[in-house]
């Protein structure tokens, strides 16, 4: 019976239940914060039973883990194969530095509710969060470290600390980019990722030069 409950409630048309249910979770961390929001309120919100919520979520914890993770998931699978293409490293490494910025600015609530909140999560999440979201870098990383072994990427700045560099500020659009404003989310992901990649051109400097002071 309960099954076909979860079934009925999964065929509204209002997408599927999972789907109603982050959500639902996400618009209330994002209006009332994470601590603030009830299960119970949760499924009225995205007009279920809590019976389906627990169907497929253990607890609110699970919910809050996967507001984030899905959007990193995703982002993981556009890296990947991004990675993968038949294309010279610089064109990858742009591509996959701008797609990160408009995934993450499509999905912008989704990011800040997490990194809010993340501090709620169990120890066992945490280090899973902190597991796939390393993957993610050390691709990116590689990528990197492909351009500086061809000669296209200069080689006096390490791979990790490109990465840390590009990412932090990836983590900090929630506190300056507003939807609705003058740049779009490709706006802003085609800007950095030129930032990038022409950050990591090499200096080509005539060797009769003066040094730089």
């Amino acid at each position: 019976m309960a099954m076909a409950r979860h079934t009925a409630e999964a065929g509204t048309g209002r997408g599927s239940v999972p789907e109603r249910l982050l959500d639902a979770a996400t618009r209330l961390f994002a209006d009332r914060g994470y601590e603030s929001t009830s299960v119970q309120e949760i499924v009225v919100a995205a007009g279920v039973t809590k019976g389906a919520m627990y169907h497929y979520f253990g607890s609110k914890d699970d919910l809050l883990y996967e507001v984030y993770a899905r959007v990193l998931r995703m982002q993981t699978e556009h890296l990947v194969r991004i990675s993968r293409l038949d294309a010279p490293v610089a064109e990858r490494v742009r591509a996959a530095a701008a797609d990160v910025i408009v995934t993450s600015i499509a999905n912008l609530d989704d990011t800040v509710i997490f990194f809010r909140s993340m501090h709620q999560l169990s120890e066992e999440k945490q280090r899973e969060v902190r597991g796939e979201r390393r993957r993610y870098h050390e691709i990116f990383r590689d990528m990197v470290r492909e351009g500086q072994a061809e000669g296209v990427f200069r080689e006096d700045v390490s791979a990790d600390l490109v990465v840390n560099y590009y990412f932090g500020s990836v983590h900090h659009l929630s506190t300056w980019y507003h939807p609705g404003g003058p740049l779009t989310g490709e706006d802003v992901g085609r800007r950095f990722a030129d930032l990038l990649v022409s950050g990591l051109r090499p200096e080509h400097r005539d060797p009769d030069a003066a040094p730089t002071p």
